[in-house]
């Protein structure tokens, strides 16, 4: 593909078939024109750099600088290992505010492929389009496939590749991609906003990591037991824009989000954010972990695990589902035996409705606020 330039572009072969992407396809007709799409704020990036943000799922979405090649040197990646280019058509399922779904509209444009950006449609009229148009890669975050899928509709026959991130992709929701898109191959990947690629999966690969190191990437953790996870890549942001705090720490150039996880047959397992991590009764607990086995029993579609005030374990753990209530009894049990009365949920409280951030990520916060005895 020639040498890789340090600015964004439009390819001449690039199209927008269906979105309203004005604001970034102005952006990007200055290549190295500073940006931000969303955000409150003044801009800090320079010249060849960009703001994106973080998904807020633990709170306030941060503002993330960016160099635009850190971003470009995965596209380059991504041209040989995906395929895309010219003429192929590509659509993202969030909005442009979010780090994720920008990537991928990015990516697009900058390889000249044709892009569909349908964040904030209905899922129904959004899985039409994939259809209709014969839409051969999607980027999306599992909540979105999830949605997806659960909208029902004629099978996604062109749909070859599904690439998700964001959150861990369960069993139930493969089994729904696959149905759905029965010719498509499902690529999962582990990354952050201040990260952006640290791990991609392939086929054969064990269903409970998120992959191998992504090409250019070192990855340090521990060895089977949960520690921090460290990255070292070309890919990593510069910082958070104007003097914000946030959950990365810096060290000899390798640089960690907060996420627990390990390591094993080199590829890596995730526990949880450290952030997020519990202490209950002496025991420290990740809800990733109980949400992950929640999502692979039947009539769960979503679940989020959260602390309570205990005047006897100092925590303990509710979990909130969306599904079918009727299976309680057999997912309580199913708790229980796998993590033991310590450790499992109290309580289900089943939810219909589901905050969601505009990244496809559950909003914790806002979940929290509603189900507060």
């Amino acid at each position: 593909m020639g040498k890789l330039k340090a600015e964004f572009q439009i390819a001449p072969q690039a199209r927008v078939l269906h979105g309203d992407l004005s604001g970034l396809v102005s952006a990007l007709s200055d290549p190295g024109r500073p940006f931000r799409l969303g955000g409150l704020g003044p801009l800090v990036a320079a010249r060849g750099e960009f703001e994106t943000l973080t998904s807020g799922s633990l709170g306030v979405a941060r503002h993330i600088r960016r160099t635009m090649a850190s971003w470009i040197g995965s596209f380059d990646v991504n041209a040989g290992l995906f395929g895309i280019g010219p003429g192929v058509r590509v659509a993202v399922l969030g909005g442009m505010e979010q780090s994720l779904a920008l990537y991928g509209a990015v990516e697009a444009l900058h390889l000249g492929a044709d892009l569909y950006a349908l964040g904030g449609m209905r899922p129904d009229r959004a899985r039409r389009i994939l259809a209709d148009h014969a839409v051969e890669v999607v980027y999306g975050a599992p909540a979105q496939l999830r949605l997806l899928a659960d909208a029902g509709g004629a099978a996604l026959a062109h749909l070859r590749l599904v690439l998700v991130g964001g959150a861990k992709l369960d069993a139930g929701l493969r089994v729904l991609i696959a149905a759905m898109a029965p010719g498509a191959v499902v690529r999962e990947f582990y990354g952050a906003a201040e990260t952006s690629f640290v791990t991609l999966s392939a086929p054969g690969d064990p269903p409970d990591s998120v992959g191998s190191a992504y090409p250019g990437v070192e990855i340090e953790a521990p060895d089977h037991v949960p520690g921090p996870v460290w990255v070292r890549s070309p890919y990593l942001f510069m910082g958070y824009a104007g003097g914000e705090s946030g959950g990365a720490v810096w060290r000899d150039g390798w640089l960690s989000v907060g996420e627990m996880g390990w390591l094993s047959g080199g590829h890596l397992y995730l526990a949880g954010r450290a952030g997020r991590m519990v202490t209950v009764a002496g025991h420290n607990v990740f809800p990733e972990a109980i949400e992950a086995f929640l999502l692979a029993q039947r009539g769960v579609v979503r679940a989020a695990v959260l602390p309570r005030d205990d005047p006897a374990r100092g925590v303990h753990l509710v979990a909130v589902v969306q599904g079918e209530a009727g299976h309680e009894p057999t997912i309580m049990a199913a708790l229980r035996a796998e993590l033991g009365a310590v450790k499992a949920p109290k309580a289900l409280i089943w939810r219909q409705d589901w905050p969601l951030l505009g990244s496809g990520k559950t909003d914790l916060a806002a979940l929290a606020r509603q189900v507060a005895p």
